[in-house]
């Protein structure tokens, strides 16, 4: 009886706790709501200027999200059809990356999309948009000559085009469709037992295509699969789930998504029969797969279902959904956290403690959870997916870095293609030691800047010394330094052509083979690759 009675009062107690924190947070919404709405009532009243209303507005709103965290932002009207490319890499347009160099002067082509408008209507690489629907494109960034080119589909788009083989000008008309940049950049099989496919999103309907891959794949003697998450970002969880399902039975849950409250849990589970649940895996990752990368990651590697190489992943554990608003506008907004098979949330404990590239920072052991596998492995919540087998990524010189953002390497690309109308098959085109000769002869006289990572940071250490008034007395030593450290340009581009060199294959086979050419160039030098491929997997 005794025991029956301190229930029932725990019980009424919760019950009084819970009431009484609703009241005080509908009261607090209230009371602010309130608050802001006659801030601005008086603002429009009394201010001494004119009001920008929409804009004091909407940095109220975005400084307000700021404090939740990083993914719940706000879109306004005009911004909604970049939040649509964000998140279905889908707009309507022609289907072409453009590169315009100088404000002042044409749109050059840099790479039309297989089979997409601009491909099919005879835009090629290089080849210099003059004018857009008669006006001249002299005098416009690149924003808006993209926004011109962009439109509805089934509108129509007329270019003034100066051929880059002939130097004519002629006109093109382009009818705009739904572009849908893939997800799957490339699939095939990288040695005789071995398939590959290269995972960039998870948007509407790539389990299925995944699916179709491996079948394929499996027709030409794949006897193990490697799908590669590295650099993938995320996208719609259901995908990820239907995936997973590929690999597992029908029937097991992938991943578990927690809200708010105790009511606000969800449970996704694969839904259909497997494609294989015993074709051996390899998931490659690194500090760029997140979100739902993550789940296929984690939840693999919890049922003890793949081995997962690469790098830490970057720890995104929440959940969005995308709310309408008002007058055309649109709220994403984080409503939940998931949580792998194994109980473990990847979230990064803390959301400022990240790297430069955004990635999870170290986080002891003390302040995250151990969980265990199917098969009882340890794993770890609080930042990320950690893999079974570490795989140490590619770096690049700081001088690689400044050819690429300086633009030479894309500069250089464009001239060539414009002196070759074409190359060698793909299995056979590599770049020649007369082409790095070429590249050379073209980079050195490009502006950009070329120090080593030493020098620049030398260049740091000198100016904090003339700071601290102690430059003067060392310049002796400091100057012996720099001419130890100081490289010409000529010669540094010599030091580094084994860096370069895939770059700039790459990037040249895209401009005549499309994006599957660029993924098939970066494989011969994946180094990643070949390692996961040697090391030891787990047992399933």
């Amino acid at each position: 009886m005794k025991k029956t009675i301190l229930i029932s009062a725990l019980l009424l107690a919760t019950f009084f706790l819970q009431a009484q924190d609703k009241s005080s947070r509908a009261f607090d919404f209230g009371k602010w709501t309130r608050i802001h709405s006659a801030v601005l009532q008086e603002l429009n009243r009394s201010y001494v200027d004119s009001l920008p209303i929409g804009r004091l507005v909407q940095s109220g709103i975005d400084a307000m999200l700021s404090q939740l965290d990083p993914y719940t932002v706000f879109v306004p009207e005009d911004r909604n059809e970049d939040f649509e490319m964000m998140i279905s890499n889908t707009y309507g347009g022609i289907g072409a990356v453009i590169y315009k160099p100088d404000k002042q002067g044409n749109v050059i082509i840099n790479e039309p999309y297989e089979n997409a408008p601009a491909h099919r209507y005879g835009l090629r690489c290089g080849d210099e948009i003059m004018a857009i629907d008669g006006v001249s494109v002299h005098g416009l960034d690149t924003k808006a000559c993209s926004d011109r080119m962009k439109g509805k589909p089934g509108t129509s788009v007329v270019f003034h085009v100066k051929d880059v083989r002939t130097g004519g000008e002629k006109d093109i008309t382009v009818v705009r469709e739904r572009i849908h940049l893939p997800d799957i950049e490339y699939s095939g099989m990288v040695d005789d037992t071995t398939g590959y496919a290269l995972l960039t999103g998870f948007t509407e309907g790539v389990s299925k295509e995944l699916a179709a891959r491996i079948k394929a794949l499996k027709a030409q003697g794949m006897k193990q699969f490697v799908l590669d998450l590295r650099g993938n970002g995320g996208g719609l969880m259901h995908e990820a789930v239907d995936i997973v399902g590929l690999f597992v039975p029908k029937g097991t849950v992938v991943v578990t998504a927690r809200g708010s409250s105790a009511e606000a849990v969800q449970t996704y589970a694969t839904s259909s029969e497997p494609l294989d649940t015993a074709l051996p895996l390899i998931v490659l990752v690194d500090s760029a797969s997140a979100s739902s990368s993550e789940i296929v990651a984690g939840s693999l590697q919890d049922l003890d279902r793949a081995t997962i190489m690469g790098a830490r992943t970057f720890g995104k554990g929440l959940v969005q959904s995308v709310r309408p608003l008002p007058f055309g506008a649109q709220l994403k907004v984080t409503i939940a956290k998931y949580y792998t098979p194994s109980g473990r949330c990847v979230q990064a404990i803390d959301y400022s403690r990240r790297n430069e590239d955004g990635s999870v920072g170290h986080i002891p052991d003390s302040l995250t959870h151990a969980f265990k596998t199917a098969h009882g492995r340890t794993v770890r919540d609080g930042g990320g997916i950690t893999p079974d087998v570490t795989l140490k990524g590619h770096e690049y010189s700081r001088l690689t870095y400044s050819l690429v953002v300086h633009g030479v390497t894309e500069q250089y690309v464009l001239d060539y293609v414009r002196r070759h109308e074409s190359i060698a098959p793909l299995a056979d085109f590599h770049f020649t030691d007369a082409d790095y000769e070429d590249f050379i002869t073209f980079a050195k006289n490009k502006e950009f800047d070329y120090r080593s990572g030493a020098l620049a940071q030398f260049d740091q250490m000198r100016a904090t010394l003339a700071k601290d008034g102690l430059e003067e007395q060392m310049s002796a030593q400091l100057d012996a330094l720099h001419k130890a450290l100081e490289m010409d340009k000529e010669t540094f581009l010599r030091l580094k052509k084994t860096e370069i060199v895939p770059i700039l294959e790459e990037e040249i086979a895209v401009r005549y083979y499309f994006q599957p050419a660029g993924v098939q160039v970066r494989l011969r030098y994946d180094t990643a690759l070949r390692e996961a491929l040697r090391s030891p997997k787990i047992s399933y």
